[in-house]
């Protein structure tokens, strides 16, 4: 008991020395920052930043506990009730972006109006997945986005389960004729997304008559979640749907004990017209350099399931209503504040293609992007692409948040999707820092409705989506592209 006892207290030392050298290295890596940044700014830039204080202090009060509490989350729950889901190349979703034309009207914000894209509509149709061999159940699925269709007696055949892409090439004699079911295990979105992405083409490659995948989330009821995919070039396509997390499980058991598994699946996707949809827009011109702008932006379009209050319900409407706040307060900075509602994200960021090709003489004028797209759960600040002189700006910003306990800042090589193309031309960015751990739980599925949304987190990110983009605007000098 007592080498037990000596043991334990060992390691308890160990551990924490352990500690003290990661807080020597924390704290030396953060000196080695400060350091950087003392060179960087100029106390005059320091001072300026700092003089935003009282500024930030009125947005914070009025979106947080004044007159604005709870708007944000008010007139997205409007929105959601009247229009639900807005998958693009729907009349509904053209009939939301109508409705928010109007309210951005009516809330005085200025150079108003919509700008067209034309886009490949798809059309979900009828599908149903059911287990026939070993025994017979249901298997709730949702297609892939530009999935084609199978007949209208579906597709039956046996399944080939894999977890990787090196198994199935291991493997590949046995995936002819057959659909094949990825279930890798979920590491990260971004990590395990290419097999939503290239789950179709790769099965196509060996011979598959469909495909199926896990639901890329770390979590599930029993709820299937769909997303963006692509066939390559060359390839035979394939229908390819999404499954359950319960239900590829299942399989994987069924036919770990050595049993066949046979499925009969039946989509009705198919392409649409060609439809036009529309980029939303309203500003808050500059006092003194209108033709410099800073944008904000979220996407109006979403999944034709759930509601898309969360992807992206929020990002978009604090992306409005951070103007909103701004106007009543009578905050007008010297360059201009853009706001872009985009349309068509899910498929492939159509909109914001469109924007940058239309507007890709003005970019020189761009100061700074924000976009708000992975849900507006409790902020704890922002995370940036950024230049070193940019990254130290941005650093003393946050400062200014510690009302919201939301001065953490991270630096990233992207923080966006509907921004990427301009973030690779070094336009300087930014995206919510926040805690929205169980954001992938939701994501593209039926559970993304009002419920995610919560009002108190809602007025935090439109004080901080507010603050940030009022401050950056009215620097005296233009935030840097270094």
């Amino acid at each position: 008991m007592k080498h037990l006892l000596k043991f334990i207290a060992i390691v308890i030392i160990i551990i924490s020395l352990l500690g003290c050298l990661v807080a020597i290295l924390i704290s030396n890596v953060q000196a080695e920052e400060d350091e950087v940044c003392r060179n960087l700014l100029s106390d005059s830039l320091r001072d300026e930043i700092a003089s935003y204080r009282n500024i930030f202090n009125d947005i914070c009060e009025k979106t947080t506990t004044g007159s604005s509490r709870g708007s944000t989350f008010h007139e997205l729950s409007l929105f959601i009730d009247a229009f639900g889901n807005r998958i693009a190349g729907s009349e509904n979703l053209e009939n939301a972006i109508d409705y928010l034309i109007e309210k951005l009207k009516t809330e005085n914000l200025e150079n108003v109006h919509a700008e067209p894209v034309l886009l490949q509509s798809w059309v979900r149709g009828k599908e149903s997945a059911t287990l026939l061999f070993p025994r017979r159940q249901n298997l709730p699925i949702l297609g892939l986005g530009n999935s084609i269709g199978t007949s209208p007696d579906g597709i039956t055949a046996e399944v080939l389960t894999v977890q990787s892409f090196d198994e199935l090439e291991s493997r590949s004699s046995e995936a002819k004729g057959r659909i094949v079911l990825f279930a890798p295990e979920y590491i990260s979105y971004g990590k395990t997304v290419v097999y939503r992405s290239k789950a179709a083409s790769e099965a196509s490659k060996h011979g598959a008559v469909a495909a199926l995948i896990r639901s890329i989330t770390p979590f599930s009821i029993l709820s299937p979640h769909t997303g963006m995919q692509s066939y390559e070039a060359n390839v035979t396509k394939i229908p390819v749907a999404a499954l359950a997390v319960e239900d590829a499980h299942l399989i994987q058991r069924i036919q770990g004990r050595g049993q066949r598994v046979v499925v009969n699946l039946k989509m009705e996707a198919h392409f649409g017209d060609i439809k036009t949809s529309r980029n939303t827009i309203a500003e808050i011109r500059g006092s003194e350099h209108p033709e410099k702008v800073v944008i904000i932006s979220g996407h109006l379009d979403s999944w034709d399931v759930g509601q898309g209050a969360m992807d992206d319900g929020g990002g978009a409407f604090i992306s409005w209503n951070a103007l909103v706040i701004l106007k009543a307060l009578n905050l007008r900075p010297r360059r201009t504040i853009r706001t872009i509602l985009w349309t068509a994200e899910e498929f492939g960021y159509v909109g914001a293609k469109q924007y940058y090709k239309d507007h890709k003489n003005e970019t020189n004028n761009w100061n700074f992007i924000m976009e708000s797209d992975e849900g507006t759960f409790n902020p704890i600040g922002l995370n940036y692409v950024s230049g070193d002189k940019g990254s130290c700006i941005l650093k003393e910003v946050v400062k200014l948040f510690a009302p919201l306990n939301a001065t953490s800042s991270t630096k990233s090589d992207s923080v966006g999707s509907d921004i990427n193309l301009w973030l690779d031309e070094g336009i300087p960015g930014a995206a919510l820092l926040q805690q929205n751990e169980k954001y992938f739980w939701f994501h593209h599925s039926q559970g993304d409705t009002m419920d995610v949304e919560d009002p108190s987190s809602l007025d935090k990110n439109a004080a901080l989506w507010a603050a940030t983009a009022y401050i950056i605007a009215d620097l005296k000098e233009d935030f840097p592209r270094d």
